[in-house]
């Protein structure tokens, strides 16, 4: 693979996690509402949850996909045991309201229209919607540098000083990898799954 020989070019570090990796396709459900409800209630993206909440609340609801035309079914049969904050409930409201007569084609958008729609949305963060880009839209150049267990996962792989510029520091490694930065990153989150097993 071209992006893969690319990585493994400009990234010692990264070209042995490539090595040392088998990266799982990921089966996208190009649902950008039902992803962020899984943002906004279990605080992770069911792509890489390991604690399942939201996987768990959908079998409760016998719902597959989430939408604003069913969440009032999904809300009654699945939050028995779901403890929201206030501020969170209201983001999933706001959400909702947002997305009732959705007729955004987001797959037609730029990455930059992507985020400014999403961030419109009140309590929906740069995180989140970079997780949107990242696995729902899967746009090939996204480094989600606030993401905590990236952040853990590069100062370990790559040496660096959390107690200096971390942002920076990661910013100039990613600088390296192109057009190609998601797949970067998605190996490196890989690293954490493959820890797990062992």
């Amino acid at each position: 693979m071209e992006a893969l020989q690319q990585l493994a070019g400009s990234d010692e570090v990264l070209k042995t996690v490539i090595s040392s990796i088998q990266l799982a396709p990921i089966k996208s459900t190009n649902n950008v509402f039902h992803d962020l409800m899984s943002c906004i209630l279990e605080q992770q993206i069911h792509y890489r949850s390991t604690k399942k909440i939201f996987q768990k609340m959908l079998r409760s609801s016998t719902i597959e996909i989430v939408t604003p035309q069913n969440f009032t079914e999904f809300e009654a049969k699945a939050f028995t045991n779901a403890k929201l904050s206030t501020a969170k409930y209201e983001t999933v409201l706001r959400t909702i309201e947002y997305f009732k007569d959705d007729t955004i084609d987001w797959q037609v958008l730029s990455d930059s229209e992507v985020i400014e729609k999403l961030s419109s949305i009140k309590g929906i963060g740069k995180w989140t919607i970079d997780m949107i880009l990242l696995y729902t839209l899967q746009r090939p150049t996204i480094f989600p540098y606030d993401d905590f267990h990236l952040k853990q996962i590069m100062i370990n792989v790559y040496g660096l000083n959390p107690k200096t510029k971390l942002k920076a520091q990661m910013l100039d490694i990613a600088s390296n990898w192109g057009n190609h930065k998601s797949l970067a990153v998605l190996y490196l989150l890989a690293t954490k799954k493959a820890q797990l097993k062992k």
